[in-house]
């Protein structure tokens, strides 16, 4: 009696492992057959809508993302060869420092791409000769849309002007401490970078986050904004022995 008791308890605890991969599978059948639903003259026009705003705006986000990095390259690249040629020691550190701070800068382009510049050529390279492939193209593409969304976002959030003032605060706190100036001179440093950064984040395109939204309302869809806000809240817990706070970003 005990042992058919104990088979039964692990058969059940077996199918309650398996309920939340049961629940998922559901979630995604639904998706799959709301999907499905969609004449395709209505999956072809959400597929032309998507890759005309994607191309209208991989221009201009093109321009943004070269133009900062060749600047902040061409910057390193004066500033690193002029150290060699400067016979004044206060000059090297000051090109030293600014060739380091500069070669951050182009890093950051190239460690995050703008997906809004490449997103349309990766679209093109799907497939859509049949209903199926359309049906498939269209959810990549939605997905691909929202991952620009989403790109520009995360480029105008305080955490992007939160670390390019990090880096700017330290840049300052070299030349005067570190080099022994005056507070003027560590200031004056954070502030001339101060305007570079946040001229960079101001003039980054925000197409994509404008497009996206009006593709959700032209069809009917439920907003996402995930997007389109910080998405900053508060959780308070309260137990027995006191009470926790969180604040989640």
């Amino acid at each position: 009696m005990s042992g058919n008791t104990s088979r039964s308890k692990l058969f059940i605890r077996g199918i309650l492992k398996s309920f939340p991969f049961l629940l998922l599978l559901i979630f995604r059948t639904g998706c799959v057959s709301a999907q499905d639903d969609l004449p395709d003259s209505i999956v072809t026009e959400r597929l032309e809508t998507i890759k005309q705003m994607l191309g209208e705006g991989k221009t201009n986000a093109n321009r943004w993302w070269y133009g900062w990095l060749i600047g902040y390259s061409a910057a390193t690249v004066v500033q690193g060869t002029a150290i060699f040629i400067s016979e004044d020691k206060s000059t090297r550190q000051d090109l030293a420092l600014g060739a380091a701070t500069t070669f951050l800068g182009a890093a950051g382009q190239v460690i995050n791409p703008m997906v809004p510049g490449y997103a349309p050529g990766r679209l093109e390279l799907i497939p859509e000769s049949t209903v199926e492939e359309r049906l498939n193209k269209l959810s990549e593409a939605e997905n691909l849309f929202r991952e620009c969304a989403l790109m520009e976002k995360r480029g105008r959030s305080w955490k992007t002007h939160a670390i390019y003032s990090a880096v700017n605060l330290s840049s300052g706190l070299i030349t005067w401490i570190g080099f022994d100036r005056s507070i003027w001179a560590g200031l004056g440093n954070f502030a001339l970078n101060t305007a570079i950064t946040e001229a960079q984040i101001f003039t980054q395109p925000t197409r994509a986050m404008k497009d996206y939204a009006n593709y959700q309302k032209k069809y009917g869809m439920e907003p996402d904004n995930s997007y389109a806000s910080n998405n900053t809240y508060w959780i308070v817990n309260v137990y027995p022995g006191g009470v926790v706070v969180r604040f989640v970003f």
